[in-house]
């Protein structure tokens, strides 16, 4: 039967001499239900020499404890838990009952992969938005300025306009000026011409007038 600790993780000790202790696992033994952690169950054991290479001694040495003495540390809470098990990734794996994290080294990587794989995604969806929206922004601007130019040269055409009609007024003005004078020369003239057509019949008429008196 597995145990619910593995080589590798962090446990609290619960019970024993050594309870509240925190230490590595530094093995497992599934079939004896047994444990080997870091600092904990620590005993004396007297070698005697064999060789010149493996002297004798007094050694210390991390003895065996029980598996249900001890309770695994998730390291995203950070917390004494219980294990549950969870499909993580199309595979099962050992999950934190409290934070629902993955207990196992193997799924939290491929978790980290997944979480920046959408982070990224993410980030790359929205630069593309932004990408996006810039050119319709451009347009936008583009058309306004467009727009301002259009009136700015509506706006200029119609001053040219009133300005060529003022012109073109003054202009009929100085010539109804001109010809009104011309036009006064001309009647003066044509009433000079009338009057001395009528000093000449006058003249005519008192000449013819003479005979008959003699």
């Amino acid at each position: 039967m597995a145990l619910h600790v593995k080589k590798g993780d962090n446990v609290l000790v619960l019970a024993g001499k050594d309870k509240g202790k925190i230490g590595k696992v530094l093995s497992a033994n599934p079939a004896n239900h047994t444990v080997v952690v870091d600092g904990v169950n620590v005993v004396t054991k007297h070698r005697k020499p064999r060789s010149a290479q493996q002297p004798g001694g007094i050694e210390k040495v991390n003895g065996n404890i029980d598996s249900s003495n001890v309770q695994i540390i998730c390291p995203a809470c950070g917390k004494a838990t219980r294990v549950g098990n969870a499909e993580v990734n199309g595979k099962k794996s050992r999950v934190c009952v409290k934070c629902g994290a993955s207990l196992d080294a193997k799924a939290a990587k491929a978790e980290k992969k997944a979480a920046k794989k959408a982070t990224k995604t993410a980030d790359t969806a929205a630069t593309e938005t932004t990408a996006e929206e810039k050119p319709v922004k451009k347009t936008a601007a583009k058309k306004t300025t467009t727009k301002k130019t259009g009136e700015a040269t509506a706006e200029k055409k119609t001053a040219a306009k009133k300005t060529t009609v003022k012109k073109t007024a003054k202009k009929a003005e100085d010539g109804d000026a001109e010809k009104k004078p011309a036009a006064k020369k001309t009647a003066v003239k044509k009433t000079a011409a009338k009057t001395t057509t009528k000093k000449t019949t006058t003249k005519k008429t008192t000449k013819k007038a003479e005979p008959t008196e003699e």
